[in-house]
C-alpha cells in the first residue's frame, strides 16, 4: 500500500510558472536565486511526467533524483580509535 516516491529536479528560464507545476505532483521547494523546482511525484509515474514537463517552453531541463536507488547503509560505520582519542582531549 506504501507507493514509492522520487524526486524531479525541473530547471526553469522563469518562475513564472512555477505555480502550475503544482498538478504533476508535490513541489517540495522553490529556489528563486537559481530558478529550479524540487517536485517529488510517485515512481512509476516518472518517465511520464519527465517527457511531459520536457515539452514545455519554460523548462530548461530535468533530472531525476537518484537517491531511491543509492544505498544509504554503510559498511566500516565504527568511528576510528585514532580520531575517538582526539575527540576526548579537552574532557
Amino acid at each position: 500500500m506504501f507507493v514509492q516516491r522520487q524526486g524531479l529536479v525541473i530547471w526553469l528560464y522563469s518562475l513564472k510558472h512555477a505555480k502550475m507545476l503544482r498538478r504533476f505532483g508535490n513541489v517540495h521547494f522553490v529556489s528563486k536565486k537559481l530558478k529550479y523546482v524540487v517536485l517529488y511525484c510517485n515512481q512509476e509515474d516518472i518517465q511520464e511526467i519527465m517527457d511531459k514537463l520536457d515539452s514545455f517552453s519554460f523548462v530548461k531541463k530535468v533530472e531525476p533524483s537518484y537517491k531511491p536507488f543509492l544505498k544509504l547503509e554503510y559498511e566500516n560505520s565504527s568511528p576510528d580509535k585514532a580520531k575517538e582519542y582526539d575527540y576526548k582531549m579537552g574532557i
